[in-house]
């Protein structure tokens, strides 16, 4: 899987008798990859499974204490230490005289310890980037690697375009952090939103666009191609054209200590990790939507109960029919309507919650020590304000919406933005239909679009 993402290794074998090796680079391996089907298939298997078994059996070059969000997100195998539980963990601490204040703590190849890294510095760290030639200019920049900027990227790179993607945390967006999609098409059983992800981050490598992690879009540059996108902390990366799939990001409840308690008691995606921490305890999931209703029923399968909190009367007019019905059949599920977190309590870890109902006025405290926040999201759009279109919620018009001052003699096409070439895809994009399939079907389309205007 690194090399075809141009990582480096994470494993070494030694043969234990004699043997021929056959070294494939990875320009070779990627064109054989993709002319040649079967053996594409064969190494595909080969990678996907040993990279499950690396993951599945802590094998990796690093050694991770405290909150493992970031790198479980990203598929990166490593070796987890609960600082709650595991016994092993104040000896590493004290063997690299780090203080409990500094966690969370990644020791990356057994010699350098970050402390409290941030994500652009533990991704340095591991080499999960490739590096960027900002002098190299692509035929396309993906801002964002959700559902709709991967799949860009997979219909972009196996047309034969450049693609470079830069993604803020993890590929997969908020949809990468479901913990069960049901509606999406051809998979009937129901796929995680982070296995849906990897297979396209998987799919998109095989095809040549490199995936940059960690990497933060601040700002859009140039009226003509090639655009210029700039990069928190510096630097700055140019395309011919720019899809902008940047999505949207969760709300955040207005209390006083909420960002002290994130990662460690507040949660924003509800997947394995967070499954296995809370597991046989009392969770509370906060959201009316359909990222709330598949938290609750995914947690319930391991929390001791679950209480979902709405500000409104019920989920009818918020949540998939399929979902409220699994909701009202679970008895591990219980709806609190009318109901809103006045304040959460704890310090280095949650240990209780405030709850407040609306309609009443009651108040209650419960020992709940896991909440995960899934309230609505806000357009990932600051950046842009002063470069493209923006309607009075700040998603991003496109098509028919940026006629008026359209500067080309044609007019634009269905997914473009008021600057001619700049693509928006997805959540991000003004009157978009906020479902999984919705967005990767806008992220194969625009594809065409592209085309269209690279050839004008």
């Amino acid at each position: 899987m690194n090399l075809l993402s141009g990582r480096g290794t994470l494993i070494r074998a030694r043969a234990l008798e004699a043997s021929t090796l056959l070294e494939i680079d990875r320009a070779n391996l990627r064109h054989m990859m993709q002319t040649d089907a079967a053996l594409g298939e064969i190494f595909l298997k080969a990678f996907v499974l040993r990279r499950v078994f690396l993951i599945s059996n802590s094998v990796g070059d690093a050694v991770l204490i405290g909150s493992r969000e970031f790198l479980a997100r990203n598929g990166q195998p490593h070796s987890y230490l609960d600082v709650e539980v595991d016994p092993d963990v104040q000896t590493v601490l004290d063997q690299f005289e780090i203080p409990i204040a500094d966690i969370p703590v990644l020791i990356c190849r057994g010699t350098v310890a970050l402390r409290n890294p941030s994500n652009s510095e533990v991704a340095a760290c591991l080499g999960l980037n490739a590096g960027i030639d900002q002098a190299d200019v692509s035929d396309v920049v993906v801002v964002g690697a959700g559902p709709s900027g991967l799949a860009a990227a997979v219909y972009g790179a196996s047309e034969g375009l450049k693609v470079l993607v830069l993604e803020k945390n993890a590929p997969g967006g908020q949809a990468g952090s479901s913990s069960r999609i049901e509606n999406y098409l051809g998979f009937p059983m129901g796929i995680s939103g982070e296995e849906l992800s990897n297979r396209a981050f998987v799919q998109a490598g095989k095809f040549g666009a490199h995936i940059a992690i960690a990497q933060s879009a601040m700002g859009l540059k140039s009226n003509l191609p090639p655009y210029t996108v700039e990069l928190e902390g510096g630097g700055s990366v140019r395309g011919q054209r720019v899809i902008i799939a940047a999505g949207s990001r969760y709300r955040r409840l207005d209390l006083p200590n909420l960002s002290q308690l994130e990662g460690v008691g507040v949660y924003y995606s509800a997947a394995h990790v967070e499954a296995t921490v809370c597991r046989d305890q009392e969770v509370a999931v906060v959201g009316g939507g359909n990222s709330a209703g598949q938290a609750a029923v995914f947690l319930a399968g391991t929390a001791k109960h679950v209480y979902l909190v709405v500000r409104g009367p019920c989920l009818a007019k918020t949540m998939s029919r399929y979902l409220i019905s699994r909701i009202e059949a679970n008895p591990r599920i219980t709806l609190m309507a009318w109901t809103t977190i006045e304040a959460l309590e704890g310090g280095t870890h949650l240990k209780r919650v405030r709850l407040h109902n609306t309609k009443t006025g009651a108040n209650e405290t419960r020992d709940i020590q896991h909440v995960f926040m899934m309230t609505g999201a806000d357009p990932n759009t600051e950046w842009l304000r002063g470069s493209l279109t923006l309607d009075a919620k700040g998603f991003i018009k496109t098509g028919a919406e940026v006629q008026d001052g359209w500067p080309l003699h044609r007019p634009p096409y269905l997914l473009e933005t008021s600057l001619p070439g700049v693509f928006a895809v997805g959540d991000i994009r003004s009157e978009s239909v906020k479902r999984v399939a919705s967005a990767v079907g806008e992220g194969s389309m625009v594809v065409q679009f592209v085309h269209k205007v690279l050839a004008e």
